[in-house]
């Protein structure tokens, strides 16, 4: 088995005008999906993302502060799992919950380097 990193990108909740509920409801089908690969025994872990960004650009380290509020798009979060190849871990983020409005998975599979 080899590990991937879904990065989920889309809007900000807080941009889209959800009512409490709304958002509620959407963070269940979150809790859905990560129990089903739990259950799966593919699940690694994961983690939403706050929305305070630091960027550090090179040469000359410029650092600059920003909020993901009124981004356009942002990686809200990731998960960390298993799977047997890339075909199977993009089949694994189709079930992402949060493709509409304008979402969208990344799937990375992760390198481990021998010291």
């Amino acid at each position: 088995m080899n590990e991937y990193l879904l990065l989920f990108k889309g809007p900000n909740y807080g941009d889209l005008g959800l009512s409490p509920e709304e958002i509620q409801q959407k963070l269940g089908y979150w809790w859905e999906w990560q129990q089903k690969l739990e259950a799966k025994g593919i699940y690694k872990g994961g983690h939403a993302l706050k929305s305070n960004i630091r960027n550090i650009e090179g040469g000359e380290m410029l650092v600059t502060d920003q909020s993901s509020a009124g981004l356009k798009e942002v990686i809200g979060g990731y998960f960390l799992i298993e799977a047997k190849s890339l075909e199977e871990a993009t089949e694994i983020a189709k079930d992402y919950p949060d493709f509409e409005p304008d979402g969208s998975v990344e799937v990375r599979e992760i390198e481990r380097f021998e010291s």
